[in-house]
């Protein structure tokens, strides 16, 4: 019988070929679990009811009329446009670069498009979380559990603000620092964070964080130097790596429009006991709440895995877990980034220890077994994550939402996307009297409406306070809160500041003790605002 030809294929070969075509295929058409958290953030924060949960906070309003103002003038803003108290003071945009882009893809996509960018953000840096502990061999199940706990603290600042971004650039922060520690072939990209930190101190001022890391990793580094009994070489090049990184972030951080200026101001800003007291999101968490609730059972998480970890984690991680656990303590705005980073440090940790769970033989047998088998289906699991990485789904899904923003939010005579601030929350129907009564005076109002009203009345009428509270300063605000809450001189500094428009809510009792007084009548009322004008005799 002659030799087969090579060439020639045998029905075996063809079904070999067969499945790997399928497998190929399969690994592009079948969504991963990263896949369906990315869809599930960016459609669910960004379509129905969900989708308003981002409109909570109006400050959106006066950064998207920022951008545009900078965009129709080609310059960054550095003098106060939108008060009648604060005109012509110096303003520290400092978040002027996000502010053009939100105005931009306002000018595009609408509101839609506001929120539609600030869920693909959001969904991002956690889809980006899971990914890196997974890559830090994270069981799957165990590490998406604890991501759900991260994403139920975040929730209580799921805003359309600047911060979110901040959220993004912490994550990717860590991330460099911590792959460069432990893996010297890593420590080159190091200097990709002067870099990142030229635009994150033109986004938002959450660049701070971005120091207080490198902080953690250099202080960290000293103390591994002067403890290690073996030749201290390797620690010495980490620090000067690290320390060389360090000085040329600091150094780019004076890379925007206000050079040092800036960071004189912030601090000033943080450092104002008045101001860090009464602004609710600096303030200590309630954990009353959902939200804070869910940080406290990823803190109990944190210190059960750390009591029972057999592999000790490293010191700077230790920091991190410490560092990130008191900053979500001391203020609400900082359970986000607090939340993401704990869950980046223990969810390899946790999973190893119930690997090594699933082999002790002192632990009861049901449980033993129970350890196992999760275990082993994490495993399975975190493989088919890796193969299946196409991410045909996220794409489509991203593609989708963006098409609909470009059509007003919606997807043939359906209304997929539609965003608008909720006139439960803000006086959006008192600022459409305005507007059509053509009140040019300036109005009062509280100073989380003030950036509705700038949104919805600039430039035809100003506010006089909005929530820009490192701009008013600790003297304004005590004067504000005479007037919100009808403390002595109420009238008084209404006089000083030439006020004869107030626009509170209509149960407040500000609006209750202004009914009551001769001096102002009611000019509109409706369920959420009352509109007062002085009648001067």
């Amino acid at each position: 019988m002659p030799p087969k030809s090579p060439q020639t294929e045998t029905p075996s070969d063809a079904a070999t070929l067969k499945r790997h075509t399928t497998l190929r295929w399969s690994q592009f058409l079948i969504p991963s679990v990263t896949d369906l958290l990315f869809a599930t953030l960016l459609l669910g924060l960004s379509c129905g009811a969900l989708g308003r949960l981002l409109l909570r906070d109006a400050s959106i309003g006066w950064h998207i009329r920022n951008g545009q103002q900078m965009l129709l003038t080609h310059a960054i803003t550095r003098t106060d446009p939108f008060s009648s108290t604060m005109s012509g003071h110096a303003w520290y945009a400092w978040e002027w670069l996000y502010d053009v882009l939100i105005a931009a893809i306002h000018h595009v996509f609408g509101l839609n498009g506001v929120v539609f960018y600030t869920a693909a953000i959001i969904a991002t840096t956690f889809v980006l979380t899971l990914h890196l502990a997974l890559r830090d061999r994270g069981n799957l199940p165990v590490t998406l559990f604890l991501l759900v706990l991260s994403l139920g603290a975040s929730a209580v600042h799921f805003f359309a603000r600047p911060h979110v971004l901040s959220w993004l650039f912490t994550v990717i922060w860590f991330s460099v620092l911590d792959s460069a520690e432990r893996r010297p072939a890593e420590s080159k990209n190091l200097f990709w964070l002067p870099i990142l930190t030229v635009l994150w101190v033109n986004l938002h001022g959450g660049f701070l964080m971005g120091f207080l890391l490198l902080a953690i990793y250099l202080l960290a580094g000293v103390v591994s130097y002067f403890t290690r009994d073996e030749p201290r070489d390797e620690s010495r090049q980490w620090l000067m790596r690290l320390g060389v990184c360090a000085g040329l972030s600091f150094a780019a951080s004076f890379i925007n429009p206000y050079g040092y200026h800036l960071h004189v101001h912030i601090w000033r800003y943080l450092s104002d006991r008045f101001l860090m007291d009464r602004i609710s999101e600096f303030l200590s968490p309630d954990f009353h709440g959902a939200a804070q609730q869910c940080f406290a059972v990823l803190l109990i998480a944190a210190i059960g895995v750390l009591a029972s970890a057999t592999r000790r984690p490293s010191a700077a991680r230790l920091m991190v877990i410490v560092v990130a656990a008191y900053s979500g303590l001391y203020a609400t705005r900082s359970l986000p980034t607090s939340a993401l980073l704990i869950t980046l440090v223990i969810a390899p940790l946790l999973s190893q220890s119930i690997s090594e769970a699933a082999v002790n033989v002192r632990l009861a047998s049901w449980l033993r077994g129970f350890f196992s088998r999760l275990d082993s289906f994490g495993v399975r699991m975190g493989k088919l994550e890796v193969q299946l990485r196409g991410h045909l789904w996220l794409m489509l899904v991203f593609v989708i939402g963006l098409f609909a923003c470009m059509h007003h939010g919606r997807l043939g005579s359906e209304q997929f996307i539609n965003a608008y601030f909720d006139d439960k929350r803000f006086p959006v129907e008192a600022a459409e009297v305005i507007a059509q009564r053509e009140i040019h005076e300036p109005i009062f109002s509280l100073d989380y409406w003030g950036g509705y009203l700038i949104y919805r009345l600039y430039p035809q009428t100003k506010v006089v306070v909005d929530d820009r509270h490192d701009l008013y300063g600790a003297q304004f605000l005590k004067d504000y809160l005479k007037i919100v809450l009808v403390q002595p001189d109420w009238e008084k500094v209404l006089d000083e500041k030439q006020v004869n428009w107030v626009l509170v809510p209509s149960e407040s009792s500000s609006a209750n003790i202004m009914r009551l007084t001769p001096e102002w009548t009611v000019t509109h009322a409706d369920a959420t605002a009352t509109l007062f004008h002085r009648v001067r005799k």
